[in-house]
C-alpha cells in the first residue's frame, strides 16, 4: 500500500456527506491501520488567540480556528510550515510532506516562532478505519489530488476547493463549476 500522507482529497460533488460537502482534506497520516485528515476550507469564527493564547500570533489570516472533521471536535490539530531557510530539526515539528508538519500545542509557541512560517489549528480531524479510504475513493466520492505547500494556509479557505479542482484541467477544472444544487441550475 502506497501511503497517501501529504495529498488532498478533495470531496467530489456526489459525495452527500453534509461533515464532508464541497471540502479539501489534507492527509496527515496515512497507514494500514487507517488514515486522518483535517478538513482545510472549513473556517470558524473562533480566534485562535481566545483557545490558544499566545499561538494567535503565529496563526495565519485568518487566524480562527477551523473545523478539522467531526472526529474528536474538542481536540486539536494544528500545522505549521517551516520558513525555507530552516535546515535543522525542530523540536516538536513533525513531518508531514515537504515542510508542511503539524506541532505540538503543549509546548511554548515561543520554541518555534523563527522556525515556521504560520500555523492553521484545526478543531477536530477527519478519520477512515482500515480500507475506508480506499473504498471511499474508489466509489467515487473523493478526487486524490497532489497538495501544494500553500494550501493549508490559503488566506480565502472558502475558495480552495474550487481553486484545487481549476489548477488539475481537463474534466476536473470542471467540475469545479459544478452547481451546489444542480436542481437550481
Amino acid at each position: 500500500m502506497e501511503s497517501m500522507t501529504g495529498r488532498l482529497l478533495v470531496a467530489t460533488p456526489t459525495l452527500k456527506d453534509p461533515n464532508f460537502d464541497r471540502t479539501v482534506v489534507l492527509l496527515v497520516a496515512h497507514e494500514a491501520g487507517g488514515a486522518l485528515g483535517v478538513v482545510l476550507n472549513r473556517a470558524t469564527e473562533v480566534p485562535v488567540a481566545d483557545v490558544l493564547g499566545d499561538w494567535g500570533s503565529l496563526a495565519g489570516e485568518p487566524a480562527v480556528l477551523f473545523e478539522g472533521g467531526p472526529v474528536q471536535p474538542e481536540s486539536a490539530i494544528c500545522l505549521a510550515r517551516t520558513r525555507p531557510e530552516v535546515k535543522k530539526r525542530v523540536t516538536g515539528f513533525h513531518q508531514v510532506s515537504g515542510a508542511l508538519g503539524t506541532v505540538d500545542l503543549s509546548a511554548d509557541p515561543d520554541r518555534i516562532r523563527d522556525s515556521v512560517a504560520g500555523i492553521r489549528v484545526f478543531a477536530g480531524y477527519s478519520g477512515w478505519s482500515a480500507g475506508q479510504l480506499e473504498e471511499e475513493i474508489a466509489s467515487g466520492s473523493w478526487f486524490l489530488l497532489d497538495a501544494l505547500p500553500g494550501d493549508p494556509f490559503m488566506a480565502r479557505p472558502d475558495d480552495l476547493w474550487g481553486m484545487v479542482l481549476r489548477r488539475q484541467g481537463d474534466i476536473l477544472a470542471a467540475v469545479a463549476h459544478f452547481p451546489p444544487d444542480p436542481l437550481l441550475n
